[in-house]
């Protein structure tokens, strides 16, 4: 009795460890974000997933494949953390470490169930929880699906089990519930039955039938002398055939799907010898990644025709020689052959025989077959080790220091996943000849307006592929960018020659028409865009756009509430809709949607900053420095919001902070008439002696005049007050002078007014101390 109370104490430990462990492993993920990769099509732009668990949306993960796959359970739990959380990035992330560290309790206990062996099972079960391979599919929200299907792998296997050992019609059907719940999450579980004949196999020993009934042994070894027998072996292989049918029936939808959406490579572009060549040097290179976990990407290019074929030849004459040995080894460690069979077989959905994607191959895909190596790796180093006195110790320190090592490299990769930044640049620093990261990277840096470095990494792209529209389409978006609009217009025309995406060509075109100022010829492409595809949203707001720079604002409205009918969180359509508003003095409106665009987009310093600006003009001040606040702190160098903040806080009064905002301004625009102006006035004429700086706002009014040539009415009144505030009278007389002839010359009568009533002060040895705002 103690020894059993002793055993389930270890065991509970064991249990404790593996979920803290891996825990502290992907801890990382926690500061995450989402990345520009799959995660909009999977989440952040997927209105079915944002808009939470509805009815249609639903239905719509159940009736329409969407991004090259049918995973309806995947959609469903991406719905229920936008319901719950919705697009707070730390909570998806946990959500996903949530579902791994299930997985690795649930193999822990099922192979301990299965085997009896408990420290093998614990091994297998924390080298499958902190394998750095596996970052990718815990730490990418878009591969939910992975740890998902994993789960129901992982209840497939107890299951069976609870089957294997009573046979029942009712436990039965459980394993095939749990089965189909994992195809429905991802069709990488049709290799499922395989693994189950394989558990037959061993350890649960179904094959073989010994003189007395007899089992195989606990370590995979004959218990005593048995024949493999033929029957039972059929019986083992018709009890599973709904298993098969279940599997092939998932796979054909699988690959008609991905057919459909283009994701299946054809055969005249990627010839089967290369299919074949890439899939040998993969095996090996996965098995290489397991034992050394360096370099590790999130994609790693495709070679094609380039895939060296010596490489090939070599890696199918090892997988061969492994086969033969594996085989010839089975009779004595039947775990050799299970561990082997069962890495060789799950992979085969995923090795490119039936190309899915442009990658040669992927980290991800090793998330369920990396267990047949860790089997083999657990269960050789126990009978390695069995004549070794000091064997537990040798070998729990041994795999002490493994894990450990494992546990730290999981935590430097999962680094990597914090933004599309770091995860793509990371993919280029560890792979080459990398159109995709190239293409990517760039796109980020067309997002942080770094036009020429973007421009560079797109023209990278198209050296490594020149037949990759997509990066030309985003070098066309980076010369818009940069305002070259005409060398855009070509770029978008000759892809809309190569007929990819007409919809978006046009709606390219469109823009870069409308940058060019020629609006008849956005709209007239806008118009096309929306004829090939008339739901593109995009378009829609774009023609709203170039609508109301034509005059025609009723249309414009049109429009963005035709576009949001369409697509309720479109965020653009709100905020057009909410400027639109406020020009047309409808504030309330306007207020709300612009509050609905942050609501959607909350990262939108322009959004805050015009949300401000309504709020100003409803007399809301300190709503509106709030607004500024938020914008600025999005957007540091927003010198728009930080003026209006400035302006704002002079009209609440707060002089000190505004000189504070306005010093800010020129450290980054040095030459900013306006801000000069402004400064100088406010440090001349406060009526705050504290704030006054005399020699300030003659140095500040001086610069704007000599940047304006001395011909600005405003600027020089400005002078001649600053003047006035450092006692030099006859300076202020004759630049007060001199403003109140450009005034009156200009037609400016109560301008010069104002000046001359400042002018008799300055004459009567008194400077001017009212308000703080400049003549305008």
């Amino acid at each position: 009795m103690a020894e059993r109370a002793c055993s389930k104490s270890y065991v509970f430990l064991i249990y404790l460890t593996l979920a803290v462990s891996t825990f502290i492993a992907y801890e990382p993920v926690r500061h995450n974000g989402f990345v520009e990769y799959d995660d909009d099509i999977y989440v952040t732009e997927n209105p079915h997933v944002t808009n939470g668990l509805r009815c249609e949306s639903i239905i719509w993960a159940f009736t329409r494949p969407h991004a090259g796959n049918w995973h309806p359970l995947t959609w469903l739990s991406h719905m229920l953390d936008c319901e719950l959380f919705g697009l707070n990035p730390p909570w998806h992330h946990l959500t996903s470490l949530l579902f791994h560290i299930v997985n690795t309790l649930l193999l822990f206990l099922v192979l301990k169930m299965m085997s009896g062996a408990v420290w093998p099972s614990a091994f297998v079960a924390a080298a499958f929880a902190l394998h750095p391979l596996h970052v990718e599919s815990v730490a990418w929200v878009a591969e939910r699906k992975d740890v998902l299907s994993g789960f129901f792998w992982m209840l497939t296997m107890a299951a069976y089990l609870r089957y294997a050992k009573r046979p029942g019609i009712g436990r039965y059907l459980l394993v095939v519930l749990a089965l189909c719940l994992g195809l429905m999450a991802k069709p990488m579980l049709v290799t499922l039955p395989f693994v189950l004949l394989l558990l037959d196999y061993w350890p649960l020993g179904r094959f073989q039938l010994g003189r007395a009934g007899e089992n195989v042994n606990r370590r995979g070894r004959q218990a005593t002398s048995t024949c493999f027998q033929w029957p039972v072996f059929y019986r083992l292989v018709r009890e599973k055939l709904p298993f098969f049918i279940l599997s092939a029936v998932s796979g054909v939808i699988t690959f008609l799907v991905q057919r459909s959406s283009g994701a299946v490579a054809p055969i005249d572009k990627l010839p089967a010898t290369v299919r074949i060549a890439n899939a040998s040097i993969s095996y090996i290179r996965y098995i290489g990644k397991m034992f050394w976990p360096r370099q590790l990407a999130v994609f790693y290019p495709h070679s094609a025709d380039k895939v060296p074929m010596w490489q090939a030849v070599i890696s199918a004459l090892l997988l061969l020689a492994v086969s033969i040995c594996v085989v010839r080894l089975a009779q004595k460690h039947k775990y050799l052959l299970v561990g082997w069979l069962w890495y060789l077989g799950t992979l085969v959905p995923v090795i490119g025989i039936v190309q899915a994607g442009s990658q040669a191959m992927a980290d991800r895909y090793t998330y369920l077959p990396s267990i047949g190596i860790f089997i083999i790796v657990a269960w050789g180093a126990a009978d390695f080790g069995a004549k070794w006195r000091y064997r537990r110790i040798g070998l729990g320190i041994t795999a002490s220091i493994m894990l450990t090592v494992l546990l730290i490299c999981t935590r430097i990769q999962a680094h990597y996943w914090q933004n599309s930044f770091t995860l793509f640049g990371h993919a280029l620093a560890v792979t080459e000849n990398n159109s995709i990261m190239h293409n990517n990277f760039g796109g980020e840096l067309l997002k942080e307006e770094r036009f020429d470095e973007a421009v560079m990494h797109f023209d990278e792209a198209l050296r490594i592929n020149p037949q990759y529209l997509e990066a030309f389409n985003n070098k066309g978006e980076a010369f818009l960018g940069m305002g070259k609009s005409d060398e855009a217009i070509a770029i978008f025309t000759e892809v809309l020659k190569a007929g990819e995406k007409p919809h978006e060509m046009y709606n390219n075109l469109g823009l870069a028409y409308a940058q060019k100022g020629e609006i008849g010829a956005a709209i007239e492409n806008y118009n096309e865009a929306l004829m090939l595809k008339p739901d593109y949203v995009k378009a829609m707001s774009n023609l709203g756009l170039a609508l109301k720079k034509d005059g025609k604002i009723d249309e414009a409205i049109k429009q963005w509430q035709k576009a949001l009918q369409l697509k309720p969180d479109y965020a653009k359509a709100h905020y057009n809709l909410g400027v639109a508003m406020a020009e047309q003095g409808k504030y309330d409106d306007a207020v709300r949607h612009l509050i609905d665009a942050l609501q959607i987009q909350p990262g939108w310093a322009e959004a805050h900053y015009n949300l401000g600006g309504v709020y100003v003009r409803q007399g809301k001040l300190e709503l509106a420095v709030e607004q500024c606040v938020e914008a600025l702190r999005l957007k540091p160098d927003y010198l728009t919001a930080r003026i209006s903040l400035a302006y704002t806080l002079l009209e609440l009064g707060r002089t000190q902070s505004a000189i504070e905002q306005y010093h800010k301004i020129l450290q980054l625009e040095p030459d900013n008439l306006g801000v000069l102006n402004r400064l100088a006035w406010i440090l001349a004429t406060t009526d705050d002696m504290r704030l006054q700086n005399s020699s300030e706002a003659v140095k500040f009014a001086r610069r704007a005049c000599e940047l304006s040539g001395y011909k600005q009415v405003d600027l020089l009144d400005t002078l001649a007050a600053a003047y006035a505030a450092a006692d030099r009278f006859s300076n202020a007389i004759e630049t007060a002078e001199k403003a109140i002839n450009l005034a009156e010359a200009a037609g400016k009568k109560q301008i010069a007014e104002k000046i001359r009533d400042r002018l008799q002060l300055y004459k009567a040895g008194r400077p001017y101390h009212r308000g703080t705002k400049p003549v305008e």
